[in-house]
Parts: C-alpha cells; sequence; structure tokens
C-alpha cells in the first residue's frame, strides 16, 4: 500500500483519524507533553501525561505508548513517542531525533489508514524531519507475503504544521524516503528475482519514469571495451554481467559529479565461497548499486542545477566449472592487470572497472559506494559507514554531507603503507594483501589505484549499515536500509549550490 503525506494545520484532536501521534519528553516528575502535543493532552481527563506516567512511560527516544482515548479525541488511539529530554532554552530538537521518533512512531501505526502527527514541526526543516521519518518508518516490504490478509500500511500521513515552508520540506522528504525505499525494495529482493538483468532493467525503469538518460552494456559489449574486472567476477554464473550508465543533466549546471555503486547481485564468493552463515544475507552486496541508482531518482525528481553521472557495476558471483580461479590475472577497463589471489574480493573488481570508465564523463568528483568488507564491519558496526578518500577535505566534505543527509559516517584514512601489501609477482597489482589486518583500509587503497592523478574522489564503504539484520529500530527496518542514499543527493545538492 503506497503511503501519501500532506500538511495541515488544524488541530490534531478534532481531526477523524485512526490514530493521533504525539510527542513526550522526559521530564524531572515523568513525560511532558512536546510542542504539538498539548490539544491532545489536555484532552485527557488529568492530562495524558499522567496516563504515560502510570504505563510506566519516561519520554525516553523511540520509547512509543499507544493509549485509547475512550472518546477525549475523534481518533480511537494516541501513539505516544519519547523525544529524549528537553532541549535547553534557545535550542531546538535536533532532525534526528524527530526523524527516529516518528519512525518509530509509524511502526507501532502498523494497519493504520490515516494517521495524524502532531510532533514538533516548527519550523520547515523539523517539519521535513518529522516527514521523512514517518515516510520511512512507514515501509514495508511484503512482495513474497501469501497471507489473505496483507501487510497494511498507513495511507495517509499528515502532518500537523503551521510553520512556513513546510509543504516544500515535506515534498522533498517524500522524494528522498520514495527514492530510499526504492533501494531498500531492491535490497530486499531474492536474488532469483535479482539477477544482473533484472537489477539493469529496475534500472532503465527509473531512467524511463524520471528521463535520465540510460546506456546498459551486456556481456559481448563488456567483452569488446576490455572490463575485465566486471566479467571476471560475472563468468562463474549463468546470469550475465552488466554495466548501467545513468546521466541526469541540468540546463544551468557548472559541475559534475559522478557516482559508482557496487552490485553483486548475490555473493557466494565464487571459488573462495563463503561459509554458510556469512551468506544468507548476500543478497545486499548490491546495496552500493541500489543506492547509487535510488539517488539518481531523487536528484532528477529535485533538480539541483548539477550534473550527475551514476555508474552500476552488476555481476553475480558463483561458483561454478567457468568461474575465475584464484592466481588469475584479469585485464581491467583501461589496461592495469590485477591478479585475483581471492575471488570473494570481488567487489573492488568490478569498482574499478567503472571507476576507471567514470573518468570520462571528466567528472569534478567522483563517489563510489560499496558494501565492501566485513573489515568495515568489524571497525565501525553496523549502523556507520566508512568514508576515504584521496583528499582530506573531500573526506570532510562527504562526511559533512552524511550529518547534513542524517548518515552516520565516519572519516578514515588511506595509509601508504598498505600499498605495499597489494604488490603481486605476476601483475600490476593483486585483489588482497597478504596480511589481514586493515582489510576495510587496503580495498580503499586498492580502489586508489584506479583514481588518476588530480581526480578527486571517495570512497563509502557501506557493508554494515546497508543491510539490517538486527530488529527495526526508528525508521531503519530489518533488513534493507537504503544507507547511503540520502549522502549522495546531498552530495550532488552541495555541488549546485556551491
Amino acid at each position: 500500500m503506497s503511503t501519501s503525506l500532506s500538511v495541515i494545520t488544524e488541530s490534531p484532536s478534532s481531526l477523524d483519524a485512526d490514530a493521533v501521534v504525539v510527542g513526550y519528553h522526559s521530564g524531572a516528575n515523568g513525560p511532558e507533553p512536546a510542542s504539538g502535543a498539548h490539544d491532545v493532552d489536555a484532552a485527557f481527563s488529568g492530562g495524558l501525561a499522567s496516563t504515560l506516567s502510570l504505563l510506566g512511560a519516561r519520554g525516553a527516544l523511540e520509547e512509543v505508548r499507544t493509549v485509547p482515548t475512550l472518546g477525549a479525541l475523534r481518533a480511537p488511539v494516541v501513539v505516544a513517542v519519547g523525544l529524549g529530554e528537553l532541549p535547553a532554552e534557545g535550542d531546538e530538537i535536533s532532525s534526528d531525533t524527530l526523524a527516529r521518533a516518528a519512525g518509530a512512531a509509524l511502526r507501532a501505526c502498523e494497519g493504520k489508514s490515516r494517521v495524524v502527527l502532531a510532533l514538533p514541526a516548527a519550523s520547515a526543516e523539523s517539519a521535513g524531519a518529522v516527514a521523512l521519518g514517518a515516510l520511512l518508518g512507514a515501509y514495508g516490504f511484503d512482495r513474497y507475503r501469501t497471507s489473505e490478509e496483507p501487510v497494511q500500511r498507513a495511507e495517509t500521513l499528515l502532518l500537523a504544521s503551521s510553520a512556513e515552508g513546510a509543504d516544500a520540506a515535506a515534498r522533498r522528504a517524500t522524494a528522498l524516503a520514495e527514492s530510499v525505499n526504492l533501494a531498500r525494495d531492491l535490497v530486499n529482493t531474492a536474488p532469483a528475482d535479482l539477477t544482473p538483468e533484472d537489477l539493469a532493467h529496475a534500472a532503465e525503469e527509473v531512467a524511463r519514469e524520471w528521463g535520465l538518460d540510460v546506456e546498459t552494456l551486456g556481456e559481448q559489449a563488456l567483452a569488446d571495451g576490455g572490463y575485465g574486472g566486471i566479467l571476471g567476477v560475472g563468468q562463474g554464473s549463468a546470469n550475465p554481467p552488466r554495466l548501467v550508465r545513468l546521466a541526469y543533466s541540468h540546463p544551468e549546471a557548472r559541475r559534475t559529479v559522478a557516482f559508482v555503486g557496487k552490485g553483486i547481485t548475490f555473493d557466494s564468493g565464487g571459488l573462495s565461497l563463503k561459509p554458510a552463515a556469512s551468506m544468507d544475507w548476500m543478497k545486499s552486496d548490491m546495496g552500493g548499486a541500489a543506492a547509487v541508482l535510488s539517488a539518481l531518482r531523487a536528484v532528477a525528481e529535485l533538480k539541483p542545477a548539477v550534473n550527475v553521472v551514476g555508474y552500476l557495476a552488476i555481476a553475480e558471483n558463483m561458483p561454478s566449472g567457468t568461474a575465475q580461479r584464484p592466481s588469475d590475472v584479469l585485464t581491467m577497463y583501461g589496461g592495469k592487470t590485477v591478479e585475483v589471489l581471492n575471488t570473494d574480493a570481488e567487489g573492488r573488481l568490478v569498482m574499478a572497472d567503472a571507476l576507471v570508465r567514470a573518468h570520462e564523463d571528466g567528472p569534478d568528483l567522483i563517489v563510489d559506494v560499496a558494501t565492501l568488507t566485513g573489515a568495515q564491519l568489524v571497525a565501525l558496526g553496523t549502523r556507520v559507514f566508512a568514508v576515504m578518500a584521496n583528499d582530506d577535505e573531500v573526506r570532510e566534505q562527504v562526511v559533512a554531507a552524511a550529518a547534513e543527509a542524517g548518515e552516520a559516517a565516519w572519516p578514515m584514512p588511506l595509509p601508504e603503507e598498505l600499498r605495499k601489501g597489494l604488490d603481486s609477482s605476476v601483475a600490476d597489482i593483486a585483489n588482497v594483501a597478504g596480511e589481514r589486518w586493515g582489510g576495510m583500509l587496503s580495498a580503499g587503497v586498492f580502489l586508489k589505484e584506479f583514481i588518476a592523478e588530480g581526480v578527486r574522489w571517495a570512497h563509502l564503504d557501506i557493508a554494515g549499515p546497508a543491510f539490517n539484520q538486527g530488529g527495526p529500530y526508528g525508521y531503519t527496518p530489518k533488513g534493507g536500509t537504503g544507507s547511503a542514499t540520502r549522502t549522495l543527493v546531498r552530495i550532488a545538492e552541495a555541488y549546485a549550490e556551491n
């Protein structure tokens, strides 16, 4: 069921709805109503806050309590969500807090078709944060459910706000949420239903809908063009690889950014086979390509004055009699040779081809996004992605863009001494280092070898954040998250603004 959102100014206590969402802070004497909640609180005899206290609520961030209204409001229930401690006088509640709270509340409203959001939205920024969190929190992936009653989602979300610019903020939030949810859908799709050809077709469909230029290279075109990395990874699969190029152009653009996404639709590890416990979520190994595609969709809708090119490097990494072998040597696009020492380090091979190809668009910045290494999870866990770059200023700009977009990112170095570990006795470079330490960084060092001198480049390793194997939290569902989509959009907007 699709989710729509509109902005209203009426009192939430007078509206017909299945639920009203309000916010509460942690106070010295229990929960205290947040901005937007006072009308609802006053409608309850003795105040809703006292009822929440009896239910054990404290107002902690993302804490949710559902309370029957018993006729106090036209809506049958109130969903009270915690916003944490009251901000200091003069300070506003952070956008991240509002988005997480709205997402948690909307997950609790599953099955309700009309929900009124009465969370704090005194500014366009806070209204946009509430809208984004709610739309992301209402996400559900029901493609494979066979129950007679499909899972229901909020059909209409109403953002209660009188803030100037709230309508525009809500429209932007809708564009971002729909794009992030596209990435989630792609990641959650079973790999049998999302082969390289299927993912390429999905990209072509997005391009047609949003007016993007699109070019897809099939197996023969890849061979003719010398894309040895993509072909080498894909040669063990019955489903041939693809390279998709998407392009958004703006008539007033003065700058161009290029995004490159890893699109391994399923990663068995190839002949360097993964253990079973590490393979069951490898449908998510195309999360980088999903983020790039979804970011191009959002850019096409938001129309910043910048040119954006996106590359999806797509293959399926499977073991078979035709699969590449450890010790094979590949000739990459552009001519550099790579000795394959581990076929499970395949993402960097497809990315290298696409990174070299992206130079031909003359971009002011190249950003690649990949679920590249298990070492990323060891270093930063499941919620924070890594940012590496060949320029300190670029790295800082990308980390700042992620923060502005509401995504957690952390700057990481590319130590020069790690390059020696990638030396090969037979080729220009090996695809893995001889030692295990610093695996996330050495993968970045490998990719840097395919960036020309003077070209600004950043690498995002989203291996952990791209797929949530645990329970849902805030506006983040179990499964595909759409990680880095919003960061890429913010990067494009920043280049348009400057």
